[in-house]
């Protein structure tokens, strides 16, 4: 069994989800999310509206809030899994957040025509 302090980092959970399936590390470029090049692949890239957030994970820093990240266990339309993470306020990515801002306000407009 997995001692739950250690299921708290930001290493361990991507261990777990790239068990779960979730292997490419992507980052944001030029407005898309983008696969980070490994093993002389040709990076990939996907507009906000073809990525979908399975989930996602909060993580504090224990002595410095400078620490503070978030995880996100992303899906593409066309089954392409793997996670981005970004820090928080000032160390935060401006061009991951407004990424990951388009593709939430994506699926809450999705969430309203379903109903």
């Amino acid at each position: 069994m997995q001692d739950k302090r250690e299921e708290r980092t930001l290493t361990a959970m991507e261990n777990r989800l790239r068990q779960e399936g979730f292997k490419i590390d992507f980052n944001v470029a030029d407005g898309r999310l983008t696969t980070i090049e490994q093993d002389n692949d040709r990076p990939r890239s996907w507009a906000a509206a073809d990525v979908r957030i399975v989930d996602f994970y909060r993580f504090e820093g224990e002595s410095n809030p400078d620490d503070m990240a978030i995880l996100y266990a992303i899906e593409t339309v066309d089954g392409t899994k793997g996670t981005i993470s970004n820090s928080y306020g000032t160390y935060a990515d401006a061009d991951t957040d407004t990424f990951i801002l388009e593709v939430e306000n994506l699926g809450k407009n999705l969430d309203k025509a379903v109903k």
